[in-house]
């Protein structure tokens, strides 16, 4: 038996051995930002709604080029209360199973890289503050992963931050990189680094951008499909994409909306069977409070059996197929 097969034999029983342990057929979930409006309610509150599988704390929006880094909460804390007070509702989320991970960059604030050592010392600080259990801005938390949410600044030396974190979770522990690019391709700010194949969660904002998000107006969802099929394809097999929706027509200015029997009979139905579909997200929890939209889904966003006995196969034969083509990561 060569060499080659050998390893490839080896790729095949470890993807199976990581993807039966982590994965159920009720693994798909709901992913949801929380932190923009005080009306969110607490984390607490939030994770005791069973609704969500993924947290992101949104956001860390000042960092980079030498700026001290901040954060906006949005009523939640801030100068005026710590957030350090957060510290037992992160880990009360993580008891009940639900990953906790912090959101940087969000539509506003100052953020960007200027070189690949600046992306390393954000990647310092990170991993100091948030990742590896010492005592930083929301108390002494571990929390399980960094979302990309870049939507302004430079373009630059996001996949530098990428392999750069990366390198410490193979250091240190396993933590959780996701990506929250615009359905529009390629993204304008996170290309590169999604490119690099490291992302194990990308969350594709399927709203406010009309030539790839659902039309409402004449309940098409063949936009949104057609753009869906194009991010599964980039995305390598072993990781997930989540669909990214509003939670409330108000939540999308742009539009984007789904309502909840379309997107059940509509559009799950298509993209369940998906070999890397990973759920949806939701923007936000405010708006998910208002108009209870988790609530009508939450049971539909979940894989059959069957339909998760048929992802994991195609997840295999994407990944040898992958291996084969060298498309996987050194």
């Amino acid at each position: 038996m060569s060499s080659k097969m050998q390893t490839l034999i080896l790729l095949l029983v470890l993807t199976i051995s990581s993807v039966t342990v982590k994965a159920s057929p009720t693994d798909a979930g709901i992913a949801i930002y929380w932190g923009q409006n005080l009306e969110d309610g607490t984390l607490s509150l939030t994770c005791d709604t069973g609704n969500y599988k993924i947290v992101l704390l949104a956001f860390l929006n000042v960092f980079g080029s030498g700026i001290p880094p901040s954060w906006n909460f949005a009523g939640h804390c801030g100068d005026w209360s710590p957030c350090t007070k957060l510290e037992p509702e992160i880990k009360y989320c993580q008891q009940k199973g639900i990953k906790v991970l912090l959101s940087i960059g969000g539509a506003s604030g100052t953020y960007s890289l200027s070189s690949p050592d600046d992306a390393k010392d954000v990647g310092d600080y990170l991993y100091t503050n948030f990742l590896s259990g010492r005592f930083g801005p929301l108390g002494s938390v571990t929390l399980d992963g960094i979302d990309f949410d870049i939507e302004g600044g430079s373009n630059l030396y996001w996949d530098d931050l990428a392999r750069y974190l990366d390198s410490l979770r193979q250091q240190n522990r396993y933590f959780y990189l996701a990506a929250a690019p615009q359905c529009f391709m390629p993204d304008h700010y996170l290309d590169k680094a999604i490119k690099t194949w490291l992302f194990d969660h990308v969350l594709v904002q399927f709203y406010n951008n009309p030539p790839c998000q659902y039309d409402i107006a004449n309940s098409d969802a063949t936009l949104l499909l057609q753009s869906w099929s194009a991010w599964t394809s980039l995305v390598l097999p072993n990781n997930t994409v989540f669909m990214g929706l509003p939670a409330a027509p108000e939540a999308a200015p742009s539009g984007g909306y789904i309502p909840p029997n379309d997107l059940i009979t509509k559009v799950l139905p298509y993209i369940k069977p998906t070999s890397n579909y990973g759920g949806v997200m939701l923007w936000d929890r405010f708006h998910d409070v208002g108009n209870n939209y988790s609530n009508q889904i939450k049971e539909h966003v979940k894989q059959s059996d069957l339909q998760f006995v048929t992802q994991l196969s195609k997840v295999i034969t994407g990944f040898v197929s992958a291996a084969l083509n060298g498309m996987l990561p050194n």
